[in-house]
């Protein structure tokens, strides 16, 4: 997913999604602040690959209450989707308390999910580079990172005594629901 960064955020912050995942940005069209990737490889169905670009933009202050998310037409326009497709996405974000429709204008976020302030968000954001970097000089691939991040992200969560959901994920939970 690619978020448009309007807000000087430090270079390379707005990509929220894995390396490579996604055919391209979606053309800007609308004045929403995110722009949907898709990756047909992942094995994700499109509609929660959209529902989880929103949520993962929340979670790290990229979209906050009263944005609003690229009209249907628009995202069915850029990724060639059915519309039916995009429309599923949202109500399963409504559902979530996340966004709302309103009738002529597109929908709207209404919510948030836990974020990490802005400048522990850069920090973090250096260090994972930092991390990526000894990676690739291992010789790890992207599936090679990526398996080795989920595997000591599992063992974290597995010393921590937790199930290895993320906080809210299990019971739906969301903060800030108006």
């Amino acid at each position: 997913m690619t978020i448009g960064n309007k807000d000087n955020r430090p270079e390379g912050a707005a990509e929220a999604s894995p390396p490579g995942a996604g055919d391209g940005p979606m053309p800007r069209r609308s004045a929403s602040p995110i722009e949907f990737r898709l990756d047909a490889a992942s094995g994700v169905p499109t509609y929660l690959q959209l529902v989880q670009q929103v949520e993962h933009a929340l979670r790290l202050g990229y979209l906050k209450p009263g944005d609003q998310l690229p009209k249907v037409r628009d995202v069915v326009a850029a990724l060639a989707i059915n519309p039916n497709t995009v429309l599923k996405a949202y109500k399963e974000l409504e559902t979530k308390g996340l966004a709302a429709g309103r009738p002529g204008q597109g929908t709207f976020v209404e919510a948030t999910l836990t974020q990490v302030a802005l400048p522990e968000l850069t920090g973090l954001h250096k260090s994972l580079l930092g991390w990526l970097a000894s990676a690739d000089a291992a010789g790890l691939d992207e599936d090679g990172i990526v398996a080795l991040f989920a595997s000591a992200l599992r063992d974290f969560y597995k010393r921590r005594g937790g199930t290895g959901e993320r906080r809210g994920e299990a019971s739906g939970e969301t903060e800030g629901v108006a």
